[in-house]
């Protein structure tokens, strides 16, 4: 029998993650700065960076990775925040992650798969690709 989790780790790791999907940078580098894990992961194994990424928050993604979070952190369905912000046609996280060393070709679907399937020609030129 495994021990049902705290509750209230529950309800603080619930709001660190609505914090990445809003950008909400200040308060989530807080929570970062004091402890909490900077790769940590929801239970569809979404980082904060893909949170992040993939609602748009570019700078909330360059904190996260200036802090030790991984770029190409893969969730549970095989996805990276790269193509996640491909996905959403999000730029300006896509142009941080890859100043982070994301690799565009990670993943499945990866970023340059993600961007062929959605025209996104202007993401193409970024990740070297045709």
């Amino acid at each position: 029998m495994s021990e049902a989790p705290d509750p209230e780790v529950v309800e603080l790791a619930t709001k660190i993650f609505d914090l990445a999907r809003r950008g909400q940078t200040e308060a989530l580098v807080a929570y970062v700065d004091a402890g909490v894990p900077a790769n940590l992961t929801n239970d569809r194994g979404d980082s904060l960076v893909m949170l992040a990424a993939y609602h748009g928050h570019a700078e909330a993604v360059r904190a996260l990775l200036a802090r030790g979070a991984e770029a190409d952190r893969i969730n549970d369905r095989g996805q990276t925040p790269l193509a996640g912000a491909a996905f959403k046609g999000e730029t300006e996280v896509v142009k941080v992650l890859l100043e982070a060393g994301a690799d565009p070709a990670v993943g499945t679907p990866s970023a340059i798969d993600t961007a062929r399937m959605f025209g996104r020609a202007e993401l193409l030129e970024l990740f070297g690709a045709q």
